[in-house]
């Protein structure tokens, strides 16, 4: 299972940016997906979580300016992210809960991150 993230990039204070995460290789099923950041010089913080239900989950410091969303056909998660602080400022991961087939345990992958900078 391969994960790959787009969308980072620098942007000023207050704007927006939107991510992607698209799930790839062998997939039976996407139990969860999740969003996390690690900020430099940081430990690696969750963001976001989305459930195969579509039920989600949010970090408090980013409740109320992001918002995860899924698209199950096209196995990608993207998390749009608005009123963007200097403290936002990370490499972004995602990872996927995944069942690869009907008989083999889910198994948790990560993406390569993706780095957004919010500075003026």
């Amino acid at each position: 299972v391969q994960l790959v993230e787009s969308g980072g990039g620098l942007v000023q204070p207050g704007g927006s940016l939107r991510l992607s995460c698209a799930a790839s290789g062998s997939i039976f099923r996407i139990n969860a997906m999740n969003w996390y950041r690690q900020a430099p010089g940081k430990q690696r913080e969750w963001v976001a979580r989305i459930s195969s239900a579509g039920n989600t989950n949010y970090a408090e410091s980013v409740t109320g300016r992001f918002t995860i969303s899924g698209d199950s056909a096209k196995n990608t998660v993207y998390l749009q992210m608005n009123s963007l602080k200097p403290e936002d400022t990370a490499a972004y991961y995602c990872n996927a809960v995944v069942q690869p087939n009907p008989v083999v345990q889910v198994g948790i992958f990560w993406g390569q991150g993706t780095l957004v900078t919010v500075s003026s």
